[in-house]
């Protein structure tokens, strides 16, 4: 009887280990892709920023970077053809970026922005850092 409860066990043990998470890109857990860990809506910031996220496929992102008059956000551009960029609205304070898409189709899209760590100084003489801080968020359509 010990024998069995341990072999069951055992064997829980290994389906839950199996089934309940995988390696990321970067090496990190991700959710399993299913369509049930997926949201007909995502709304993202500059803190998804090296996230994955999934969407359903006929769902949309949105999403809105802050940023200042000194240190502003380039457009945010997408890869692949799983999103189609859609009307977002306006932006409103200098320096942000907004985006929206649609989930056009399965399969996998990478969404970049970047922006000056430090504020660009237009006075001569002056030092300014030449760093760049990027945002990029991986997009699971299903």
């Amino acid at each position: 009887m010990r024998r069995t409860t341990v072999t069951a066990v055992a064997a829980t043990a290994l389906l839950l280990v199996s089934c309940g998470t995988q390696s990321g890109d970067d090496g990190g857990a991700v959710s399993p892709p299913t369509t049930a860990a997926c949201a007909s809506n995502v709304q993202l910031s500059a803190d998804d920023d090296g996230h994955t996220v999934c969407v359903t496929k006929g769902g949309q992102v949105r999403l809105t970077l802050d940023g200042t008059r000194e240190r502003p956000w380039k457009p945010v551009t997408a890869t692949g053809g799983a999103l189609r960029a859609t009307n977002a609205g306006i932006v409103v304070l200098p320096g942000d970026a907004t985006a929206a898409y649609d989930a056009l189709a399965t399969g996998t899209a990478k969404l970049t922005s970047a922006r000056p760590l430090c504020p660009q100084s237009s006075s001569p003489g002056h030092v300014s850092c030449q760093g760049i801080q990027e945002w990029t968020v991986t997009v699971r359509v299903r």
